[in-house]
């Protein structure tokens, strides 16, 4: 009864529910844009990382992130195979270089050699071509979106990288990295490119054997290489977003941006909800002098916030998702996990609940004394 009360008073008064609608829409959809985008750069900041297919990164002592790995020995790589929880290890070395492009002018490429045949930590999806591709010393991958960095080349077209010639074999797919443009590349290219020094690699990728424990196979190897950092691939992600959000200013300028806001929203909503009460404090006064109890107004102005957050959040997260499903495969980046979305859809709620109280204070003052005045 008083929930149906309490819808019959939002459609009488139109202007001020659909205000309280755009306050709540507005939290939904400019934080969950926020997410999207931030999230999207995460993925982006581990990218290698996360799609290498390696349980376990051996690089430098005390790495920070991915991004600063200085060489280590090709010797670690021996002493790793003959331990029996690995069943495999291959090396991956890092470079920076300058490409030319299909108009003769030149863009800055972040090198990544993979070692063939196996190829561990290379391109993980592919829009046009083979990844076996690159087991060819010139052959070379780029991803989709940055096609357009080098002048649309074509597949199979000739360029160069500092000076060393190679063939646009393959075209990847969501290859895309935060510190630049990312070229795969058969690692003695990128070392003859990089100028590294022989029998050095920027880090190796180990993984173990399906039955292995890995705490146990992780001990050994740390026991093994004390010099070296001996991380997960999920301990390495996260130590490299870490990096990035604590170090970059992302994290700050997110958090900023989305505290702001949800600001909005929750002066929307309170301006609009007090406005409401103000409007119906008659009607309240005369639920009053019927018999209502401050107990009934209290609910059905607590109603009034669930079904307008109800609706609010809904139709933020239909827009978010037209958003999000616009901006696939663009250069916007945008990935929004699972958990996400009723996590703001349930902080929303808190939200509305907590914009109408302010409301609720002047609605329970209505004095029915005042409908007999």
């Amino acid at each position: 009864m008083r929930s149906t009360v309490a819808w019959r008073l939002l459609r009488h008064d139109r202007s001020a529910t659909a205000g309280a609608l755009l306050g709540v829409v507005a939290i939904v959809f400019l934080v969950g844009q926020q997410l999207s985008i931030l999230f999207g750069l995460l993925q982006y900041m581990s990218v290698l990382v996360d799609h290498s297919g390696a349980d376990v990164w051996i690089t430098s002592a005390s790495v920070r992130n991915v991004d600063a790995v200085n060489l280590i020995p090709g010797q670690y790589l021996e002493r790793v195979m003959g331990l029996p929880e690995v069943a495999w290890a291959a090396p991956i070395l890092f470079g920076n270089g300058l490409m030319r492009t299909a108009d003769d002018s030149f863009e800055a490429v972040r090198l990544v050699g993979l070692h063939r045949p196996r190829l561990q930590g290379g391109p993980w999806a592919l829009a046009q071509g083979r990844v076996q591709a690159l087991l060819d010393l010139e052959s070379a991958a780029v991803d989709r979106l940055d096609l357009k960095k080098f002048a649309h080349p074509a597949l199979g077209s000739l360029t160069e990288i500092n000076g060393k010639r190679v063939r646009l074999t393959a075209i990847t797919e969501g290859a895309r990295a935060f510190q630049g443009t990312l070229v795969f590349l058969p690692l003695d290219q990128v070392r003859d490119m990089a100028q590294t020094p022989p029998g050095r690699y920027s880090a190796i990728l180990v993984g173990f054997q399906p039955r292995a424990d890995q705490q146990t196979a992780l001990a050994r190897l740390r026991a093994l290489l004390p010099e070296c950092s001996v991380l997960t691939t999920a301990e390495l992600s996260r130590r490299t977003q870490l990096y990035y959000l604590t170090n970059t200013g992302i994290g700050g300028s997110f958090g900023f941006s989305t505290t702001i806001a949800v600001l909005i929203g929750i002066v929307i909503i309170t301006l609009t909800m007090y406005a409401s009460v103000l409007q119906r404090t008659r009607d309240f006064a005369v639920m009053r002098a019927l018999g209502g109890r401050r107990r009934d107004i209290a609910v059905i102005v607590l109603c009034q916030a669930v079904i307008v957050g109800g609706i609010g959040i809904f139709l933020g997260l239909f827009l978010l998702a037209a958003l999000l499903n616009a901006t696939r495969g663009s250069d916007i980046p945008s990935f929004l996990p699972a958990v996400v979305p009723p996590l703001l859809a349930g902080i929303t709620l808190l939200v509305s609940l907590l914009g109408s109280l302010v409301a609720l204070r002047k609605a329970l003052q209505a004095d029915p004394a005042s409908v007999f005045h």
